[in-house]
């Protein structure tokens, strides 16, 4: 389950294939390494360029932008995190331990998902999708890009993890919700405890199987009421 598993990239989001070259093969690899060790902001093509030994135009024929490139690892990313979910769930039947390895799939701490000897980082990937991943959305050409389909992968995972929550609580409402919020909250509380401490209860002992713990107490919680609507006798601005 290395970067050598065939994932298609639209093929939308680059100017030529860069798993079809030496040199693009290390764009990504070297790329992957760069943004998540100096940024999205900081990081540009001219410095990918000279670690390199290469030029600048030769990034571009790849990739129109950095941002592209973020795009391409942000679509790569959930491709392989959809595989990750299907492949380590396949044969459970229950529902809640399916929940269990979701929660150990968006924290890559589920078992066999890394292997070594990888031509790019995962856990740089990880990284990156934590701390870059909402800047591939929050622009003012988010309708164009997902009419381009270059939020599908990230939604179709979503999609999946509601289907897992749906089997595990039918009459739950707000399954999508509940996917999309346990996913970005995985990320948002790995990146508190580590650099915001103070708005996450992780943040002194910097432990991830507390912070995994907490994520599964909010993914079971959809079973534990029924839903009673607080607004149903009443209008907002009444």
């Amino acid at each position: 389950m290395a970067w050598e598993i065939q994932v298609k990239v639209n093929e939308k989001l680059y100017l030529r294939n860069p798993e079809l070259s030496e040199l693009g093969k290390n764009i990504l690899s070297k790329g992957a390494k760069m943004i998540d060790e100096m940024g999205l902001e900081e990081f540009t093509f001219k410095k990918l360029a000279t670690a390199l030994s290469t030029n600048e135009s030769s990034i571009y024929r790849y990739f129109e932008s950095k941002h592209r490139l973020l795009l391409y690892f942000f679509e790569w990313y959930w491709r392989w995190m959809e595989y990750q979910l299907g492949y380590h769930t396949h044969n459970v039947a229950d529902p809640e331990k399916k929940l269990e390895i979701v929660i150990k799939v968006l924290t890559l701490k589920q078992e066999n998902m890394i292997s070594d000897g990888e031509e790019i980082d995962k856990l740089a990937l990880h990284r990156i999708v934590i701390k870059e991943a909402s800047k591939t959305y929050l622009t003012r050409h988010v309708k164009e890009d997902n009419e381009k389909q270059f939020f599908k992968p990230y939604k179709d995972f979503n999609a999946k993890l509601a289907d897992i929550i749906k089997s595990y609580s039918p009459n739950y409402k707000f399954a999508r919700s509940l996917s999309s919020t346990l996913i970005e909250m995985s990320h948002y509380q790995y990146f508190f405890m580590h650099h915001l401490p103070s708005l996450t209860d992780f943040g002194i002992n910097k432990d991830e199987n507390e912070m995994m713990n907490f994520l599964l107490d909010l993914a079971l919680s959809s079973k534990k009421a029924p839903f009673v609507s607080v607004m149903s006798d009443r209008k907002f601005g009444s």
